[in-house]
């Protein structure tokens, strides 16, 4: 078995890597939160209030964390934003859902890992508008997860990736774990082919 990443932390580190943690009004995120700073994840809390928030997070102004969570609602291949009204509506540089080409055109995520944790945002035009904004990897559920599904296939995740497994056979394992969790999905960049 692979060494395990918490041996950094007893060793010292204050952190065998790094989370940002983007609650778009999913009441699972401060659990959640708790349960990554178990494994030794330094988790950087970011309430979603509006989607200037989503874009002062993963826009491109900050540098952002190896690993994103986006703990959300969904809906078919969209990421569902919370109801604004009035002039606070009038200042958003788009409302209600971020599909795909909002992706694309807003987010810059320079090598993250990126799991979604909203209802249908496993869809393959999403994955690949993440993939397209610059993350490594996307994991999501292209299903509806059920009751507490989401919660536990990211702890499962990085249970596993905090005892060595490297990200793909993670998500195998979380995706075999059961029936409730064979929903969820990863796709990864594909490399650049050298031209010389």
């Amino acid at each position: 078995m692979p060494r395990s990443r918490i041996e950094d932390v007893i060793e010292g580190q204050l952190a065998w890597t790094e989370v940002d943690l983007l609650d778009i009004g999913d009441n699972s995120a401060l659990r959640m939160r708790s349960g990554l700073e178990e494994f030794g994840v330094r988790v950087n809390y970011l309430p979603i209030g509006q989607p200037r928030h989503v874009l002062a997070a993963l826009g491109g102004e900050r540098i952002v964390a190896p690993y994103v969570i986006v703990s959300c609602h969904g809906d078919d291949g969209r990421i569902l934003l919370p109801e604004l009204a009035g002039p606070i509506a009038a200042e958003q540089p788009f409302t209600d859902r971020m599909g795909p080409k909002r992706v694309r055109r807003h987010l810059r995520l320079a090598g993250s890992t990126v799991v979604c944790t909203g209802c249908d945002t496993g869809k393959p035009a999403l994955a690949q508008a993440f993939l397209d904004a610059g993350a490594d990897a996307y994991f999501a559920p292209t299903d509806a997860p059920e009751g507490h599904d989401a919660f536990v296939a990211v702890l499962l995740l990085f249970h596993q990736l905090t005892i060595g497994r490297p990200l793909r056979e993670a998500a195998h394992r979380v995706r075999t774990y059961d029936d409730g969790l064979t929903m969820w999905k990863l796709w990864e960049r594909q490399p650049v082919a050298s031209t010389r």
